[in-house]
């Protein structure tokens, strides 16, 4: 599986460009790019016929004084223009065609691929970082299979037309212009390398601003508390002067670089004049050809100078080719058998009438687990029966695990060895979508989508009617949420749903997972932002709920599971008892100190809330 890690060797090796890889996204619109590359082949051709045409015309009209033949003459050369011009359009649109419908291939192919992917991938690689290979790596490949080939085309057909047609007139005369491209070439290639340098410097410096940019603003409160706007300030000016130095430094070779080319092209023609200007004084050349081989001499500069620019971008966008590929073979750390997947459908394609029942039978048999990315096994021969309607809880200190259990028994997490299966089944045996489709959660920091209130309800249940929406939303108390909001279920959440405080969010993240009637509910830390009142109103509503129904609860506030049939308590990623409450607090061990301790802490707090009341 790749990290975030793999960036740092993207750049050491890079032994072949791996282009073969994007045949695949090319594959649909083959006819496309046949079509682009015959026409940009035949407008670059019309580049090298042009000068011919000049030819023609110093050697039969102005040499000759004479305008026999100028109107056919004239009728050809705008007909060969007026080709060019549709062919350069034509192919033009067509590699714009091809960039966007490869982009939005690879985007689309790379944000369904990500949501088959288990969580341990984004454990293990930042939002930033995935962002990168869906958006910015797609968009310089599909930029290099449209532009690129184009370009490629007409450069390359450009040198070899334009060198074969010297060759032919005057091979001698041809070999002056054509011994400045080696030269050339090489100077170019020395310039292109120090600038593919600079511009990833560049790169990683901008990268930089943006983080002291982006953290400027959203920590602008812890900012001012702590006082280090000063600090701030130095570590953004520090990045902005770097880039500053990065950024002239390529400017200077830049400048050196375009000067090197013109020199080129000015040495090449002063070449061509001095050995053309002899030959044509001595009648052995004649003037139209003299013509041709300067046109040629200052033409062939810029294709040189593209191609030697082209071998860097080559080795610059096969980085993203690679990082793109690596994403796309990444495979999930828990995926569906071929079986299971013919059987019961999949994500994007689910068989729904082969979905059986789920009741909620649960059973961990001798579950062995680490994490993917981790050494040490954080459940080693467990046992646990959960019966269907068991409300199970789970507590322990901040950190030890607690979402273990609930991560293997989601499917979020396969086990390393041992299994757990449901209503006698191993789970592996059917989708993850089946069990996905019966799991009702709640997350202690809510997540809601951009879009309306309304919206967000109806992925708990798209099906749901407008009565059992409000029913849902009733059974957690939060219509008074709805209430206070300008244009009630159809105002937008914003992004993320930050146009809401959390404890909005979490009620509206209940009656989404209630709404869609899971027969497994899981509580993490759920109630942990809201307000005790509303979390008993909560609680009630949950109980009544839950009935019938297997649910976890990882419990922040203790005094919430009392009633739980079986409180697994955790430390250190491993279960070191279970038991109901009053079990646990007659054992006097970790629970027991748990509950105490938070108890007292609770008294201690009504005690004195009450004593600022009174004195208020």
């Amino acid at each position: 599986m790749s990290t975030q890690k793999d960036e740092q060797k993207e750049y050491v090796s890079l032994p072949y460009f791996g282009i073969n890889k994007l045949l695949p996204y090319l594959a649909p619109y083959k006819w496309i790019v046949v079509s682009m590359v015959g026409l940009g082949l035949a407008g670059g051709l019309v580049d090298i016929v042009l000068p011919l045409f000049q030819r023609y015309a110093l050697n039969n009209f102005i040499a000759a004084k004479t305008l026999d033949t100028l109107t056919g003459f004239v009728i050809a050369y705008v007909l060969i223009l007026s080709f060019q011009v549709v062919a350069n359009a034509i192919s033009a649109y067509q590699a714009c065609q091809i960039e966007m419908y490869v982009g939005r291939d690879m985007k689309r192919e790379s944000f369904n691929h990500l949501q088959t992917l288990a969580f341990s991938y984004y454990n293990q690689n930042s939002v930033g970082y995935i962002h990168a290979r869906v958006m910015s790596d797609t968009n310089r490949i599909g930029s290099l299979v449209s532009w690129g080939l184009m370009d490629a085309v007409w450069n390359l057909s450009y040198i070899l037309g334009a060198v074969a047609v010297m060759l032919a007139i005057n091979w001698k005369l041809a070999l002056w212009v054509i011994v400045i491209v080696p030269v050339t070439a090489l100077g170019a290639a020395y310039f292109q390398k120090q600038l593919v340098v600079l511009n990833r410097k560049i790169r990683e410096v901008n990268s930089q601003i943006t983080g002291n940019f982006n953290e400027g603003i959203t920590g602008a409160k812890t900012t001012k508390t702590l006082v280090i706007e000063k600090k701030m300030e130095d570590n953004f000016e520090k990045s902005t002067d770097e880039m500053y130095d990065v950024s002239v430094r390529a400017s200077h070779y830049r400048s050196l670089f375009i000067s090197m080319i013109s020199f080129a092209a000015s040495l090449a023609l002063a070449l061509v004049l001095w050995r053309g200007g002899h030959l044509s004084i001595s009648g052995l050349l004649e003037l139209g050809t003299l013509s041709v081989f300067m046109s040629y001499a200052l033409g062939l500069m810029d294709p040189v100078q593209w191609v030697v620019r082209a071998i860097s971008q080559l080795i610059t966008v096969q980085v993203n080719v690679e990082r793109f590929t690596r994403l796309m073979e990444t495979e999930s750390d828990v995926r569906d058998t071929p079986e299971v997947v013919e059987k019961y459908g999949d994500s994007f394609e689910p068989k729904k009438e082969n979905w059986e029942p789920l009741h909620g039978d649960i059973i961990f048999e001798d579950v062995s687990f680490k994490y993917p990315d981790g050494d040490e096994y954080v459940l080693e021969h467990f046992n646990l029966h959960v019966p269907q309607g068991t409300n199970v809880a789970i507590v322990g200190e901040t950190g030890a695990g607690k979402s273990t259990l609930v991560n293997l028994v989601c499917r979020f997490f396969e086990p390393t060895s041992g299994r757990i299966l449901i209503d006698g089944r191993d789970a592996r045996e059917r989708s993850q979508l089946w069990l996905h489709s019966n799991i009702g959660y709640v997350l202690q920091t809510p997540h809601l989508f951009s879009g309306s209130v309304l919206e967000n309800l109806r992925y708990g249940n798209p099906d749901a009617t407008m009565e059992q929406i409000e029913a849902a939303v009733k059974s957690v108390s939060a219509q008074g949420v709805i209430a206070r909001m300008d244009k009630g279920y159809d105002s937008d959440v914003g992004e993320g749903g930050d146009l809401l405080s959390t404890g909005e969010k979490q009620l509206l993240s209940f009656a989404r997972a209630i709404l869609a009637d899971p027969r497994i509910f899981v509580l993490d830390e759920a109630t942990s932002s809201i307000d005790t009142v509303t979390e008993r109103l909560i609680q009630d509503a949950i109980e009544n709920l839950m009935k019938g129904r297997t649910s976890f609860v990882i419990a922040h506030r203790l005094s919430t599971i009392r009633q739980a049939d079986v409180i697994l308590v955790v430390k250190d990623g491993k279960i070191i008892e279970q038991g109901t409450h009053k079990e646990l607090i007659a054992k006097k061990g970790a629970y027991y100190n748990l509950y105490t301790r938070q108890f007292q802490e609770e008294m201690l707090n009504n005690s004195m809330e009450a004593a600022f009341a009174k004195e208020n």
